[in-house]
């Protein structure tokens, strides 16, 4: 698979919230309903990558029908799809279904690249933390390829958003992320989900990135929980040789999933 003169070609599908019943709604929008329309979306236009990043919150109550329709959804790629754990999800019951299979897959070294896949949740909490057992990992896996480009990926968010609102809900040890990270400068960006919107900028020198769900949308620049009627969406992304971040965000056509946007919370 590797090919140096070719870019790492990747999507990222985040935050589905699937329940087990394939009815289920979130503030009134039918998840398996839009996490179908973005995946004929995907078909249409990124049929073939070579791998899949799926950052958190594939369940939203943790049951082990919610991952298998998940992982039946993912059969569509011949590639790998890599499953991160989000704060609604079970990583035990996770577990169970994906254990000892590519999707359990920690990292993946490709073209040039190094991807590392952290597990941000805290049990029966919605804000997230990387324990000291992931931090070693990611400093000694960092350390190990010090030639290759660095993506660090997880499901919250290590920088304040502009929806303030979610601020307090993010990554709660920041500091020991990026603390490590400064030592490795082969890092280029991280990459997470959780916020339900788009971001893509600069910190310390690093490519941040955050992607829409392919369900709900939170609406950005909100001091208070706030819905946003932009349609679900993924990213898709180029990682090039010479450490370049090539990406973009797609959205499908507004749709019909019956989103109530006069919800105040979930």
């Amino acid at each position: 698979m590797d090919t140096p003169t070719q870019p790492l070609y990747l999507l990222q599908i985040t935050d589905p919230h699937l329940k087990a019943s394939e009815d289920g709604e979130l503030m009134g929008m039918r998840t398996h309903d839009s996490l179908n329309a973005v995946l004929a979306h995907v078909r249409a236009h990124h049929p073939e990558p070579d791998g899949v990043l799926a950052t958190g919150d594939l369940s939203q109550d943790g049951s082990l029908t919610s991952y298998k329709h998940f992982q039946a959804r993912m059969g569509q790629f011949a590639c790998p799809v890599y499953w991160l754990a989000g704060n609604h999800d079970n990583v035990a019951v996770m577990q169970r279904l994906i254990g000892g299979t590519p999707a359990a897959q920690k990292r993946l070294i490709s073209h040039g690249w190094q991807l590392l896949f952290l597990d941000s949740s805290v049990p029966d909490r919605v804000h997230g933390m990387l324990s000291d057992s992931e931090l070693a990992f990611l400093d000694q896996s960092l350390a190990e390829y010090p030639d290759h480009h660095a993506l660090v990926c997880l499901h919250h968010h290590p920088v304040p958003i502009s929806a303030r609102w979610m601020n307090a809900i993010g990554l709660r040890n920041p500091q020991a992320l990026f603390d490590c990270l400064a030592g490795h400068p082969q890092v280029r960006g991280l990459l997470w989900g959780h916020i339900h919107q788009q971001l893509d900028e600069v910190h310390r020198g690093l490519r941040l990135m955050a992607t829409p769900s392919t369900c709900v949308q939170f609406r950005p620049g909100s001091e208070q929980f706030s819905l946003d009627d932009r349609p679900p969406g993924y990213r898709w992304l180029r990682l090039y040789p010479d450490g370049h971040i090539d990406t973009a965000v797609e959205r499908i056509a507004p749709g019909n999933f019956g989103l109530d946007l006069k919800s105040g919370g979930y």
